[in-house]
């Protein structure tokens, strides 16, 4: 197997086995879509804008996964042991994973400076919204951050941790990577699908207000578009680590943007435990 060190071959690509399976998209509209991060006030959707499903191929990657690179497809799957014995533990997660990611990050993007600012786990059955930190995998083919929302986040998050040199730290290149994990036994239900940021057009891009109680976020929902190639990486067990670049200062033709989404899969039996995982948010800085 040979893979060009610009883009995955196309004879390649088609060859890799796949699901078929329902990705739910928005469709444009001159209305800028909103979504809420917690009870709306009375009338008020929680989810706005409408989205149409398209059964798409959805390829295994798992016999190519050592050639996805964060800079050229936006995603890298990488085996990574955590030392964490319950994910659950607010402490463990801080004091041991959140260490642990730091130094994986360095290592893998070369990264001088890592600031984990936030984290999510999801679990269905789990999820308490407005009670707890767990959530339900989301169902939407979107990306974390926008051009915009990419920066904004940036410098308030670091104001909040007391950092001073905010404005040379955003002044040159630094990227958001989503260190997403399966935290349970192999996930069955809602895997996580990726899709090849290059070939995603920046018309596909929408722009959405995230509403959260006291700020506004803005989101990439995302528009069809034939040409999407999406992977994933079935059967994920805690013992691998799929990395999603959500935003990237640099505009120079790295990938910027890999739009996600979790997604029923037809292979999943029945009776398949829901999926539990975590995914920390991170930014990671690059020496000039």
């Amino acid at each position: 197997m040979s893979l060009d060190s610009q883009v995955l071959d196309k004879s390649i690509y088609e060859d890799l086995p796949y699901v078929e399976a329902n990705l739910s998209y928005i469709i444009p509209t001159t209305e800028k879509p909103v979504n809420y991060t917690y009870e709306p006030p009375p009338g008020i959707l929680r989810f706005s804008g409408t989205y149409q499903t398209y059964q798409l191929p959805i390829r295994n990657a798992r016999s190519i996964s050592q050639y996805f690179s964060l800079d050229r497809e936006g995603f890298a799957f990488i085996e990574h042991h955590s030392s964490v014995r319950d994910f659950y533990n607010e402490e463990e997660i801080r004091d041991i994973y959140y260490p642990e990611a730091e130094q994986l990050l360095k290592e893998v993007t070369g990264a001088t400076k890592v600031v984990i600012f936030d984290h999510t786990l999801r679990n269905g059955p789990r999820s308490k919204p407005g009670e707890n930190n767990i959530k339900e995998p989301v169902k939407r083919v979107h990306n974390d951050f926008t051009a915009k929302s990419g920066l904004t986040r940036a410098r308030l998050e670091l104001a909040a941790r007391g950092i001073d040199d905010i404005d040379t730290l955003v002044q040159q290149r630094f990227a958001i990577i989503n260190v997403w994990r399966a935290i349970a036994q192999p996930v069955q239900e809602s895997p996580l699908a990726v899709c090849d940021a290059q070939s995603i057009a920046p018309a596909d891009l929408i722009a959405a207000d995230l509403v959260y109680p006291h700020r506004v976020g803005e989101t990439y929902a995302i528009a069809y578009n034939p040409r999407h190639r999406w992977f994933y990486f079935p059967q994920m067990h805690p013992g691998e680590v799929l990395l999603i670049k959500c935003f990237d200062f640099a505009a120079d033709g790295r990938a910027r943007f890999a739009a996600h989404t979790a997604f029923a899969d037809p292979t999943s039996p029945p009776n398949a435990p829901p999926r539990e995982s975590i995914e920390l948010r991170t930014f990671v800085f690059y020496s000039k």
